[in-house]
Formats: structure tokens, sequence, C-alpha cells
């Protein structure tokens, strides 16, 4: 009997801390996955071939994963432009991931240098080239890193063949249909405007003092939790927005208030509805959220 072929996945790196790859490995059932798969190439696991190959041999791909921020040149692995390679893989490619926010808008390397380095196929919010070609096999895993459910899971979609949603950065609504702030235990904190004393303190939100992006922040990072357990805004760390086309934004910790009403809207919400609810939560004073929570000493 013919064993059914395996996907082939080739993971290309160009300008990248390795936060992605690092990140899937700590995927829960990241050996039973990977091994659904055929890996031609990765630049940190065992793989059928080496650099070398994939640059010589023309290979096979299903699956083309690339992780890191690009130069269109200037930037060369085995004396080759890595935009190229990967320009060459992805016209061969069923699929195209860009993985983590640096190979999907640019990241933190695109605020080095504006002009030239990006996304594979946004820089920032703006299509590229490479969108134009690749567009119909594109999806955008943003995040910093992604979180290894993420990868985890598109991976099986494909393997699957299940419907994927998209929103207009290709991102799976799966993912980021939510935003950030949804499932996160402070909710009731920015509803009555309540903010937090100081950063890790575990009363309060974090919004108006301390720049939390999550009310701006297409993600699930407070419903599918990292290492099954926790995410930034639960241990008094406030979203840094990592999924988006503007990330990091400058006054990384400072939310813009124009008479203290934020200057942009969380995501969906009419600026007039805003300011109702907030003049009515802000005449209120919740004892039970305003009190610190007295620990029991024995």
């Amino acid at each position: 009997m013919v064993k059914p072929t395996k996907l082939k996945i080739l993971w290309l790196q160009s300008i990248t801390c390795n936060g992605n790859a690092h990140s899937f490995f700590s995927h829960p059932d990241f050996m039973t996955l990977i091994q659904k798969f055929e890996v031609i190439y990765h630049p940190i696991l065992d793989s059928a071939y080496s650099l070398d190959d994939v640059i010589n041999k023309k290979l096979a791909c299903d699956i083309l994963v690339v992780e890191g921020a690009f130069r269109e040149t200037g930037m060369q692995k085995a004396n080759q432009e890595i935009y190229a390679i990967a320009k060459s893989y992805a016209k061969k490619a069923k699929h195209i991931i860009t993985v983590g926010n640096c190979s999907t808008f640019g990241g933190v390397f695109r605020l080095y240098d504006t002009e030239s380095i990006g996304g594979f196929c946004f820089n920032d919010e703006t299509p590229n080239e490479s969108y134009k070609l690749f567009k119909k096999k594109l999806i955008s895993l943003p995040g910093c890193p992604a979180h290894p459910r993420w990868i985890g899971n598109l991976l099986s979609m494909i393997l699957s063949q299940r419907q994927i949603l998209l929103d207009n950065f290709h991102r799976p609504l799966e993912v980021y249909g939510y935003n950030a702030h949804a499932g996160c235990p402070r909710s009731e904190y920015f509803e009555w405007k309540v903010d937090s004393k100081n950063y890790g303190y575990k009363e309060g939100c974090l919004f108006y003092e301390y720049g939390c992006q999550a009310p701006y922040t297409h993600a699930n990072c407070n419903k599918i939790l990292w290492n099954e357990v926790s995410s930034k805004t639960r241990v008094g760390t406030p979203c840094f927005g990592c999924t988006e086309p503007y990330f990091p934004k400058k006054d990384l910790w400072h939310t813009n208030t124009l008479m203290g009403i934020p200057a942009t809207m969380p995501i969906g919400v009419p600026r007039r509805a805003y300011l109702t609810l907030t003049g009515v939560a802000k005449s209120f004073s919740i004892k039970r959220l305003n009190e610190p929570i007295i620990k029991y000493k024995k």
C-alpha cells in the first residue's frame, strides 16, 4: 500500500530574532503535529535538505513559511538575496504563511529603516509588490511572537483542508476576529474606568494610564492563553498590540487622550456611545473595585 504523500514545509528566515520558530517549539503537541508534514528545510530543526540545497536544487514546496522582515536587496544567505529566494518558492507553494509581525508588516526592524525594510507582502498597512503576486496564497500570522497554537492550528486547518476565513490583512478570523481585550480578567475595571496603580498590580485597568493596546488589537490572547495559563494583562503588563501593522507604536506605555477621553476609540465603538458610557461609568464609585484586596495573614 502506497503511503499518502505528506505536505512539504519550507521555513525561511530573513531579518529575525528566531522568536516565532522558538514559539512554535513550545506547542504542547509540536512533535506529533510536525511529523504529519515533511520539513524539507528549517533553519533550526533537522531537515531533509540544507540551505544550499534550497537555493540550488529548486525543491518542491507546498507550504512556504517566512519569518522575519525583508529587504529587496542587501540581505543575503549563501551569497543569494533571501528576498529573491523567498519569492522563487512563493511561486511554487500552495500556501504562504508570514509568521510573526516582522514578516507580516515589518515589525521592529522596519522602525530602523522604513524606506527599505518591510514585511513579505505588507509594509505597515500598505500592500507591496509581493502582495500583488501572492495574495491568493497568503495567510498572515502576525504577533511578536505568534502564539504556538496559532501556528499549529493553521497548519492543522491546511492539512484537513478546512476553509480559512481571512480579514483584510489575510489574518485568520479564527484568531484575529477578536480583540485582545476579550476575555481579559480586567474588563470590569475597564468598564467602570478604574485604573491600575502600577505595572504588575493585580487590580485595575491598564488602558488609560499605561497604554494597554488590547482594545485596539486583533488577537485572542486572553482566550488561548500563553503556556496554557496566562497573558500580558493577567500579569499586569499592558498589551503591546503586536499583531497590528503599527507595532511597535511610539510612546508604547501611553494612551493619547483628549480631555480624558482616548483620542482613538476601541475597535468598533462609536465615539458618541463611548462618551455616553464613560460619563455614566465615572459617575459611579464601585467600592468593591476601588478598594485594594486585603491579603490574609496568619
